[in-house]
């Protein structure tokens, strides 16, 4: 019985310095990958939560202050490692065919309210409802 135990605590011994070791390396990564990104130019989320245009970052030593521009001639001094992270301009853009669908859902929607086909969203729930369910009360269930 003591043997089982002491297998089973060097095994989570090992298995939480292999863990341990793999989280520092994934960290490790990231920073560098974040490194690589801060090219001034770039845009930034600040850990405040301000976007801005970073101006000047040194990667090698984080003890260095950054600047931000946060609107065009406004530029802020942070620590550098209040930058949260490097926003990718793509990821938040809408195609021009997704603006001018969404244009026009919501077009045809204002139409409806207006015609008095449409009046809120749970209305047009219930009507769904009803719409399936016609079953009358006497009515019995067909196989």
């Amino acid at each position: 019985m003591d043997i089982v135990l002491l297998v089973a605590m060097a095994a989570l011994l090992v298995f939480m310095f292999w863990s341990s070791r793999r989280r520092a390396k994934r960290m490790k990564d990231e920073q560098e990958a974040k490194a690589r990104a801060m090219l001034p130019g770039v845009k930034v989320l600040l850990q405040g939560g301000l976007y801005g245009t970073l101006v000047e970052y040194d990667g090698e030593d984080l003890s260095k202050s950054a600047r931000v521009e946060l609107a065009p001639g406004m530029e802020v001094e942070v620590h550098s490692q209040a930058i949260l992270r490097v926003v990718d301009e793509t990821e938040e853009t809408l195609t021009e065919d997704e603006y001018l669908e969404a244009e026009a859902d919501q077009a045809e929607y204002a139409a409806d309210v207006a015609d008095g086909e449409v009046t809120s969203i749970s209305d047009d729930r219930a009507a769904a409802d009803t719409a399936t369910d016609k079953t009358e009360p006497g009515d019995k269930p067909q196989a």
